[in-house]
């Protein structure tokens, strides 16, 4: 089977996505909050998978365990931001999103305000190993013996 095992490293371009979630209110429009004592917020988005989850019986066909975007809501935080239906979330707030269970996803999409999401789109151009000067992740610096450099 085609698709991505979990665990296995994933070469692909991934896209950079912040999800500003919309304040969950009720009728009368007041803030509701959850069992935490924290306001709850709407993402607009639901999702699919999960290490856990029997991914040959999921009805869009996803070909891994991974977690998918399965709806988005018309006008939402998600649909603002560029997300879309079948999107494979790969990161969220810095959680490695390819090897969780469906529960452990839902939380870490829950825990925050903000999302701060990579995901993989199926579609985007593979661009292949062509020599290019992009610049890395990760720069390293040349230490100045007046400066030191302080870890925290």
């Amino acid at each position: 089977m085609a698709g991505h095992k979990a665990g296995d490293p994933l070469e692909c371009y991934s896209i950079p996505l912040v999800l500003n979630k919309d304040a969950d209110l009720d009728d009368e429009g007041n803030p509701v909050i959850g069992q935490d004592g924290n306001p709850r917020h709407r993402c607009g988005f639901k999702i699919g998978g999960g290490i856990d989850q029997d991914n040959t019986k999921c009805p869009y066909g996803y070909p891994d365990k991974g977690i998918y975007v399965t709806y988005i809501h018309e006008g939402g935080p998600a649909a603002r931001c560029g997300l879309q239906v079948h999107d494979k979330i790969l990161q969220v707030n810095g959680h490695d999103m390819t090897v969780v269970t469906h529960r452990k996803a839902v939380e870490y999409i829950q825990r925050k305000p903000q999302l701060n999401m990579l995901v993989y789109r199926k579609g985007v151009p593979n661009l292949g190993h062509q020599e290019q000067h992009q610049q890395t992740q990760f720069q390293s610096f040349t230490q100045q013996q007046d400066y030191p450099i302080a870890y925290q």
